[in-house]
């Protein structure tokens, strides 16, 4: 993926945005780490994770509480190195309990388009089953599924 390097145009932004989105919808935690730098550093709500090591624990645990996790980020502003997004994701805890989460992410890449620093921020909706938008299997989200915009969040 040698084009998608900073610096970034609009189509290397958006396009590194969806290919993010298609490995945390994988729920795979080592295949999501690789596309980090090995020191990678975070700040995930309020906590804090540095290295891949660290980020592979870090998804496992999110992955075992949050299940039937589907997420869609879209693009917010880019520049040279770095990407900031708006994302949304709908989960169910193991009560049965559904949430959608909302949030903002910041990333900062290096030289090999590997993201060295990630700062998200994120709230919790209680929402009911009916309330949801994310349909697809699970795993990647279908191009024909609405984004962000489309589905007014």
């Amino acid at each position: 993926m040698s084009s998608l390097v900073p610096p970034f145009t609009l189509e290397t932004a958006t396009r590194k945005v969806r290919l993010a989105e298609d490995g945390w919808n994988s729920r795979d935690p080592g295949r999501v780490s690789l596309v980090y730098t090995p020191d990678s550093q975070w700040r995930n709500r309020a906590e804090f994770i540095t290295g891949r090591a660290e980020i592979v624990a870090f998804l496992a645990r999110k992955w075992a509480k949050e299940l039937d996790y589907r997420l869609i980020k879209e693009i917010w502003a880019f520049t040279d190195d770095r990407i900031a997004v708006r994302f949304a994701y709908e989960w169910h805890d193991d009560s049965g309990n559904w949430f959608r989460s909302y949030g903002n992410e910041n990333w900062e890449f290096d030289a090999a388009g590997l993201m060295q620093r990630r700062f998200a921020c994120i709230n919790d909706l209680p929402i009911q089953e009916t309330e949801r938008k994310y349909h697809w299997p699970l795993g990647r989200r279908p191009d024909d599924h609405p984004g962000l915009t489309e589905l007014g969040l």
